[in-house]
């Protein structure tokens, strides 16, 4: 017995909007539209990368990415719907719920491809139609039974890129072997024994790939701005390393300076000073000689006076006294030359020793200066394995 006030509905509600077949596994998402879980979840890997997930059908987002949870009531509906089927006038689809007013087409915005003069802003575009649809214009793919199995996407450029050259069909299959995307024609002639998957399928995989080579960027770019900051670090310590280093070797040679200083002096008060003690032992001697040698005039004198006496009384008396042989004085060894010679060749001998010296102190500084430094480089072996596929880096430390 038929049930009172039973309502009739045509199977094509029981389809998923998405891939356009009955319901296989459906799921509900927030906005209360059902899906395929597979469908559903491959749409939504699509645009993964944005953080934000949303309805094919009434486009209000979601974030975080819902969990979704098998709708059972519909599951068994769907299951009866397979086995007895349902005949009846088909039933319009709800319209979609009402939209914002169009928003104009800004510089780097997909326009619609309908607009005519000022163009708004595309929110889909149909990779059957090939064409983007602001709000105003896509409600025909809502509302229109002719439009119900039109893929709707978020909007983008070059639809015309989605198509194969050779069959005019979507490319929706990835072909490993080859590495482009190709139609599921192409799958019969020269890709046939490919090894070929989804497009989306392929995407996830790479998505994954990415995202572990961006983890990495990101540690390599951590380490890097670690070895930055060390740096950094090190530089400004050789700074203030190298100021120190320059006051301190200031005030050595300062020192040095002054020392060198203090010894030409003491030397200079040496010379001077064996000039004037040289000079006062001459000037006493000269005076000693120059009595001397008056003395020596005087007996000289009354010799010659007494040899030349008459009276031999006179002469006898006087012999005595005149023949007595005065004091003299020894006289010490003269330099005939005298000379600083002796002391300029010292002085001479100095020079070239502290040159020495100096020489050396600077080639032990300056091999003492070149080992300071911030950057070593070391050289890092590469071993067989990483001349096969690994890349090597030479290492700063």
């Amino acid at each position: 017995m038929a049930q009172a006030g039973a309502v009739f509905l045509e199977q094509d509600q029981f389809n998923c909007s998405i891939c356009l077949d009955v319901l296989k596994d459906p799921v509900t998402v927030p906005c209360g539209h059902s899906y395929c879980r597979v469908c559903l979840k491959g749409y939504w890997d699509q645009d993964d990368y944005l953080g934000i997930y949303g309805c094919p059908q009434c486009r209000q987002s979601f974030a975080p990415r819902p969990v979704l949870g098998r709708n059972t009531m519909l599951a068994d509906v769907v299951d009866r719907l397979k086995k007895t089927g349902l005949g009846s006038p088909a039933v319009p689809a709800a319209p979609p719920a009402p939209l914002a007013e169009p928003t104009a087409a800004e510089p780097g915005d997909v326009a619609c491809d309908v607009c005519t003069g000022r163009r708004n802003r595309a929110c889909r575009s149909c990779l059957v139609c090939l064409a983007s649809y602001c709000e105003t214009h896509l409600k025909p793919h809502y509302e229109s039974q002719a439009f119900q199995k039109h893929r709707l996407v978020p909007p983008a450029r070059g639809l015309q890129d989605s198509l194969c050259p050779r069959h005019d069909k979507l490319l929706e299959v990835f072909c490993r072997t080859d590495q482009h995307c190709i139609c599921y024609l192409c799958l019969t002639d020269e890709h046939k024994a490919h090894d070929t998957v989804l497009a989306s399928l392929e995407m996830t995989e790479k998505k994954n790939a990415l995202a572990e080579m961006q983890r990495t960027s990101q540690q390599r770019i951590q380490e890097r701005e670690k070895e930055l900051q060390d740096l950094r670090q090190a530089t400004q310590s050789l700074t203030l390393s190298a100021q120190a280093a320059l006051e301190e070797s200031e005030r050595i040679f300062t020192e040095l300076v002054c020392s060198i200083e203090r010894r030409r002096t003491e030397v200079k008060e040496l010379i001077m000073t064996q000039e004037r003690t040289a000079i006062t032992q001459a000037e006493e001697l000269v005076r000693q000689l120059e009595l001397e040698i008056a003395e020596l005039r005087k007996r000289d004198a009354e010799l010659c006076q007494l040899v030349q006496a008459e009276d031999h009384i006179s002469f006898l008396q006087n012999y005595r006294s005149v023949c007595t042989q005065p004091a003299t004085t020894d006289v010490p060894i003269i330099t005939v030359d005298p000379s600083f010679a002796c002391m300029m060749s010292a002085v001479s001998e100095f020079q070239a020793l502290l040159e020495d010296v100096c020489q050396g102190g600077f080639v032990n500084i300056s091999e003492k200066v070149s080992e300071v430094t911030i950057i070593q480089n070391t050289l890092v072996k590469v071993d067989a394995e990483q001349n096969t596929g690994k890349s090597s880096n030479n290492l700063l430390i």
